[in-house]
């Protein structure tokens, strides 16, 4: 069975920072609102890709980021503390994914721990 789309177009979907979803689509993911992801650009914890309209479009690991601050902001942390949080919560994730190939790479022997 071959597929209507181009190839490209099926690898971009499969793509987390692939600008996928409009605004209205990545709120209603996210419950939220518009409002909300405007602020979460305002803070610059994202800035969503604009298509040729000029229409904000965002990523799912964009939308991960903001799901993310909803939760602490729903559970009384204040958006910009929110924001500080999932920016150092993503710093030490790749900070440690960047560790353990650095590990890997040193001793390909040893075998790594499944995260």
């Amino acid at each position: 069975m071959t597929s209507k789309y181009p190839a490209s177009l099926a690898n971009s979907l499969d793509d987390d920072d692939y600008p996928a979803y409009t605004m209205g689509r990545a709120a209603e993911m996210v419950g939220t609102t518009p409002a909300f992801l405007r602020a979460l650009g305002e803070a610059r914890l994202i800035t969503p890709l604009r298509s040729e309209g000029g229409h904000r479009r965002y990523s799912r690991y964009q939308l991960r980021l903001a799901s993310r601050v909803r939760e602490l902001v729903d559970s009384g942390t204040p958006i910009d503390a929110a924001c500080r949080i999932v920016i150092l919560e993503d710093q030490l994730e790749e900070a440690q994914r960047i560790n353990e190939q650095l590990r890997q790479a040193a001793d390909p022997a040893t075998p790594h721990e499944a995260s």
